[in-house]
């Protein structure tokens, strides 16, 4: 088995005793024996925190995300959990009297299972104060490992010295059945986690790693090639693997079918000792006495195929599935959730799937895989044709294709027969990664794309970029070549490259530089992708499904997790993606949309004219979008069905009667801003009339106001005081009466809106006669919040005209400290003196005054 191994981290440490992958979070938890716990990201390799646990070594950690906790437990007998987030211990207390050397969390109960060096197991439930609700007695010897059956989580299975692994039941302190599995100490049990086998693997001191089937109690291969103690194998939940770790500082992969060794691999840091694996990826984590390392294993991309009448084939390990899309035709399931297929077992393929494809008319599937490639009939699943091949690829005409052997060999057959001839010129002068089948064969290498003619095997045309993958459409005019952060669609012109080749010219390794013309750079990094008609559609790295016209990407939905592309079915309008684990999803994608925005591109507006009644009238808005952003807002206004959107591009396009009828349409109070809006436009084009009533129905009375002294409108100004009072914007009723000179109305309305002093103070300069009504109502203000000295200081004329003489100030300044004099020989009250109180008066009617 060929898979692809990547480290993604490696960081070294104090020896490390356990590790814990997170089952939602990018963290690593690691266990150290200097008694610290590490956390790392394993995305990024950086150490995110430390927690100084205990001072003697941590044996084993667990994460207990749903409480964001993580457990430990310690030479110093001591069981502890933190929060993870806060650093805050949650609990710490003595569960053995001995070394805690293992321990597992129960998936949904709140049980913690710890096994010692005191030969016993506990259980131990959170919820309940952390009581031990059981313990499990039964082993002689140091408890290794415990492992909670993942088809029975109310069993599990515990690994001892004692040379025994007992299955035990939470509920019963009793073994149900012992194992004699090791002529040495047993360190590690882990069950298998498909529901085909029951299986479980155990390791020993014997170097040995052995395979049970729990059932009948009985060995079923014995796998030797460590020369240490074996510390844990476990069976990988996603690939057909078993991965070991030993003493002797190797880790080993195992095929878990054949139980042939695949791989060994050495790291350099002493020996294993821990292993951590990620349910919902294809990651591990081992940890040794120098560090800890984190590999991928494979690819994360699962393998799988849909022809273009959507009969999908996917790979589960080795077993061969399908199912057919054109089911989903009726169903009625809403973009983004998970469509109720119904699946079958076609068969299964000899060797370990990493690529799966159709022939381009839906005949023939390729697997390839493990070196070699197999091609079965699509329908019966029946073997037509096999060989050594790392990749493989079809041409467009379904009987032609090339096979890569090794690194730069690359072998033409057609009808399932070898070509003849002199076959590509200069493929063995390159070393090549991959194929890529289509229009023309792709080979891609470090650095480089190279194009051949199927046919002459002639080079049409080396580009030099770092890809990793190659998309021809179906009219085989365009391509698109993906790098790791960018993308590029190139046009294929086959004229150019046929009247060079017909003038004789020396090509060479090179090929023909007018053969390919760039259309298109985007940097975005494509994760899958696929051709629907001259529009490409992809998903990202970020999760999202885009798709391309011309040079503009747009957005069709946004995922939480990652999405791999299966195809589009025209009949549906869907385009179909899939998950990891290959549940299927669709999303609504218009053909004639599609079509419709190339056309719009190319500048056939007689072309787009005759789609546009087959685009659905779901997405005609995002049609009118596409538009604007061509600057053909026009033709957008015609299209579009939002009445925002359509409002919006008449105000642009100084369409004031298809505004105005949005606007009457709009529904109060929504309609203000866009009456507002429409009053704008229309003072810009000189339309006052059209402004006054817009401004009206917004009910800017701001905008009223500027308009009628613009235009001198007293009657204007008349009615919109009163409507401006009405609604209590007085700034613009005062404004309004002062500009029409009614004094008069002014004071009554600073008097009315409790302003007195302001309304003496104007009435003093503006209306005299309004002067006596201003100041008893402000005296009247004053009396009613309790400030009667205030009250009776201030002079009115109709009482005292002659302070209103010539130097009326300065007779209100003498009496005013008369007063002041006469109420500093009174007494004082409650802590305070009457003069006091009066000069804090005096200095308020000042500030009034």
């Amino acid at each position: 088995m060929l898979l692809d191994i990547n480290r993604k981290l490696f960081a070294r440490s104090d020896r490390v005793k356990s590790v814990d992958y997170h089952p939602t979070e990018p963290w690593l938890l690691a266990g150290l024996y200097n008694g610290s716990v590490h956390l790392y990201n394993h995305e990024t390799g950086a150490l995110i925190k430390t927690f100084e646990v205990a001072e003697v070594p941590v044996r084993c950690v667990r994460f207990i995300a749903r409480k964001q906790w993580f457990v430990a437990g310690s030479d110093d007998f001591q069981l502890r959990a933190f929060n993870y987030n806060t650093h805050e211990k949650v609990t710490a207390f003595e569960a053995h009297p001995d070394y805690i050397r293992c321990l597992n969390v129960h998936p949904t109960a709140s049980l913690v299972i710890t096994g010692s060096d005191d030969m016993t197991i506990k259980a131990w439930d959170w919820e309940k104060g952390w009581k031990c609700i059981q313990t499990y007695e039964g082993h002689t010897h140091y408890i290794m490992n415990i492992a909670f059956n993942p088809k029975d989580s109310n069993t599990f299975a515990s690994a001892c010295l004692d040379r025994t692994v007992k299955v035990w039941s939470i509920g019963s302190g009793q073994a149900n059945f012992t194992l004699d599995a090791h002529d040495k100490g047993v360190n590690y049990v882990e069950y298998y986690h498909g529901g085909d086998k029951p299986y479980m693997v155990t390791t020993g001191d014997d170097r040995t790693v052995k395979v049970w089937d729990y059932h009948s109690k009985s060995c079923i291969q014995t796998l030797e090639s460590h020369t240490s103690n074996v510390s844990f194998a476990i069976f990988h939940p996603s690939l057909p693997i078993i991965v070991s770790g030993s003493e002797d500082g190797t880790v080993k992969i195992w095929h878990s079918g054949t139980y042939r060794l695949e791989n060994t691999l050495n790291y350099a840091l002493e020996r294993a000792w821990c292993v951590a694996y990620r349910k919902d990826a294809n990651d591990i984590a081992v940890g040794f006495d120098d560090g800890l390392v984190s590999i991928q294993l494979g690819r994360e991309e699962p393998s799988f195929s849909m022809d273009t009448s959507g009969k999908l084939v996917y790979a589960r390990n080795t077993e061969i599935l399908s199912a057919n899309l054109q089911a989903a035709q009726d169903d009625d399931t809403p973009d983004g959730q998970r469509l109720s297929l119904a699946v079958r077992e076609l068969g299964s393929t000899e060797v370990f799937p990493s690529t799966i494809q159709h022939s381009p008319n839906g005949r023939f599937v390729t697997v390839c895989g493990d070196g070699e490639y197999i091609i079965y009939t699509a329908l019966a699943w029946r073997n037509k044709a096999f060989g050594n091949g790392t990749a493989f690829a079809w041409a467009g005409d379904s009987n032609t294709y090339a096979v890569l052997e090794g690194k730069s060999k690359v072998k033409l057959f057609k009808n399932f027969k070898e070509k003849g001839g002199a076959g590509l010129k200069g493929a063995g002068g390159w070393t090549v990664d991959g194929l890529h089948g289509g229009t023309l064969l792709g080979a891609r290498g470090t650095g480089f794309v190279v194009f051949w003619d199927w046919d002459s095997g002639e080079v049409v045309r080396r580009v030099d970029v770092e890809a990793k993958d190659v998309f021809w459409s179906g009219s085989g005019t365009l391509v698109a070549v993906v790098a790791n952060d960018s993308f590029y669609i190139l046009k294929f012109d086959r004229d150019a490259y046929t009247a060079a080749i017909d003038s004789g010219a020396d090509i060479g390794d090179e090929g023909v530089e007018e053969a390919f013309e760039l259309i298109a750079e985007i940097s975005e990094s494509v994760r899958t992708a696929k051709w629907v008609g001259d529009c490409f559609v992809y998903t990202n790295a970020a999760n999202r499904l885009n798709y391309l016209v011309g040079d503009q990407t747009h957005n069709v939905n946004l995922f939480d997790t990652p999405m791999y592309l299966l195809g589009y079915i025209p009949a549906h309008n869907r385009v179909y993606l899939a998950d990891k684990n290959v549940n299927i999803y669709g999303y609504a994608l218009s053909l004639s949309m599609i079509e419709y925005q190339t056309a719009i591109l190319r500048g056939d507006l007689q072309a787009a004219s005759e789609i546009l009644p087959n685009v659905p009238v779901e997405q005609r808005n995002k049609v009118a979008r596409f538009l604007e952003a061509q600057d053909m807002k026009e033709l957008a206004l015609e299209v579009s069905t939002d009445p925002d959107h359509r409002f919006d591009l008449a105000i642009q396009l100084d369409d004031l009667e298809t505004a105005l009828g949005i606007a009457r349409a709009t529904p109060d109070p929504e309609s203000e801003v866009k009456w507002k809006s429409v009053g704008d436009r229309a003072l810009a084009v000189w339309r006052f009339d059209l402004a006054r009533e817009c401004f009206e129905k917004a009910s800017d009375l701001s905008a009223l106001l500027l308009l009628h002294l613009a235009t001198g409108d007293r009657e204007g100004l008349s009615t919109l005081a009163k409507s401006a009072a009405a609604k209590g914007q007085n700034n613009v009723a005062f404004a309004s009466l002062l500009q029409l000179g009614d004094a008069e109305a002014c004071v009554d309305l600073l008097v009315k809106t409790e302003r007195a002093p302001e309304a003496a103070l104007f009435a003093r300069t503006y209306a005299p006669s309004q002067v006596p009504k201003a100041v008893e109502a402000w005296r009247g203000d004053l009396k009613a919040k309790n400030r009667t000295r205030i009250a009776t200081a201030i002079a009115n004329p109709a009482e005292n005209p002659e302070m209103f003489e010539e130097g009326w100030e300065e007779t209100l300044a003498k009496e005013a400290e008369t007063k002041a004099s006469i109420a500093s020989s009174e007494p004082q009250v409650n802590g305070a003196s009457e003069e006091e109180e009066e000069e804090e008066e005096e200095e308020e009617f000042t500030d009034a005054e």
